[in-house]
């Protein structure tokens, strides 16, 4: 019998290979394998395959690589097959969890691994909230426990039973108290930009990001953090541009919030991060048109930045689809830089959410590791 405990971890994108690496340090006695990014890696995780083959989001442009996907959960239904470990751990990409939890269902030798104990559990509730809230009875019957961020996401998944955990979120370790969050009233004023983490997001984006800081009066400063899977992408991209673009590691984007005046940022991850720092800010989003027309229809909140989510009301402006073109980047963008009054406001409003990051002390990924152990 080991005494070492085994979990297999899935992280599908580069906020969840963060919080993974987090919970791997925060469980040194604990053997790791699985899938994830250059964090997890760095913590001491071989990786089966590259992460990036999972970062892919959209209803259309997961049908686009679907045979990649379905490559790849097979092949970690065999990884964990042959690894038997005590957890599978998944860290958001539900969708991918839930199709390996299947996979693994379906196969003789994954059904004696889980008739002997082993057990899954998810990290993100996902978003049932905002689209489908009936999709909870679907994860309560996959998972065994469910690792989400906010106390007002709990209800809907243990009214079927799932046992569910609120732990805050875990951005709000790495700049909680970590960083100044005070705008610089001198100095260059830099603009970030921030096209996303994913391929395609960044492909559909920087098209519109060139139109607009091509318009922008000279006395602004452009600069645009990159991650490990886009990088190349960005930098042949700029080269091209008419207006100069800093291109700086993502390692180094809260050193660049601490100095930005305004930042464009893709929904997402970076617009929580943007808010902690209460930096002001506005937020695009353009995908495949048939994707932004079905998700009009299936999806029922008013936002899609979790800061104006859990204020209830619009602090971050929203250009969303066709709406995230130049003119209306530049319109919000002079709204804000030549509005004292508009600017104080924002940044005042980010400050009042900052009770509802973080419950205590502790990070997300020792919560975490906390909960595992019991």
């Amino acid at each position: 019998m080991r005494n070492k405990k085994k979990i297999f971890v899935i992280a599908g994108e580069v906020s969840g290979d963060v919080l993974g690496a987090n919970i791997m340090h925060a469980m040194p006695d604990t053997e790791f394998i699985g899938v994830g990014g250059q964090n997890m890696v760095a913590a001491g995780l071989k990786s089966i395959f590259p992460m990036a083959d999972l970062a892919v989001m959209g209803i259309i442009e997961v049908l686009a690589h679907a045979r990649t996907l379905k490559k790849r959960i097979n092949q970690t239904v065999h990884a964990i097959i042959d690894s038997k470990p005590d957890i599978v751990l998944t860290i958001d990409s539900p969708g991918f969890a839930r199709a390996v939890i299947a996979g693994l269902k379906k196969d003789k030798f994954g059904q004696k691994l889980i008739s002997a104990g082993l057990k899954f559990h998810h990290v993100v509730a996902p978003q049932v909230w905002a689209w489908r809230p009936g999709r909870a009875k679907k994860y309560a019957a996959a998972f065994d426990k469910l690792y989400a961020f906010f106390d007002f996401e709990v209800p809907y998944f243990t009214k079927y039973g799932l046992e569910t955990v609120a732990v805050g979120h875990p951005i709000a370790d790495n700049i909680m108290g970590k960083y100044s969050q005070k705008r610089l009233a001198r100095g260059d004023k830099i603009v970030a930009l921030m096209p996303g983490s994913r391929v395609t997001e960044v492909k559909k984006l920087l098209p519109i990001l060139r139109d607009f800081v091509e318009k922008v009066p000279a006395g602004y400063k452009f600069i645009m953090p990159t991650v490990e899977t886009t990088d190349a992408i960005v930098r042949n991209a700029v080269r091209d541009w008419n207006v100069p673009i800093d291109i700086i590691p993502s390692t180094y984007r809260y050193d660049l919030y601490e100095k930005t005046y305004i930042a464009i940022a893709a929904s997402g991850t970076v617009s929580a991060e943007l808010a902690m720092m209460h930096v002001p800010a506005i937020i695009v989003y353009r995908m495949n048109w048939l994707t932004t027309l079905i998700g009009r229809v299936l999806i029922h909140v008013k936002w899609v930045s979790l800061v104006n989510i859990l204020l209830g009301k619009t602090v971050y402006p929203e250009l969303l689809g066709t709406a995230a073109n130049a003119k209306n980047i530049l319109n919000q963008f002079y709204n804000i830089a030549n509005n004292a009054d508009v600017r104080r406001k924002m940044i005042n409003e980010l400050k009042g959410a900052d009770k509802l990051w973080r419950p205590d002390d502790a990070s997300v990924g020792e919560r975490i590791a906390k909960e595992i152990r019991k």
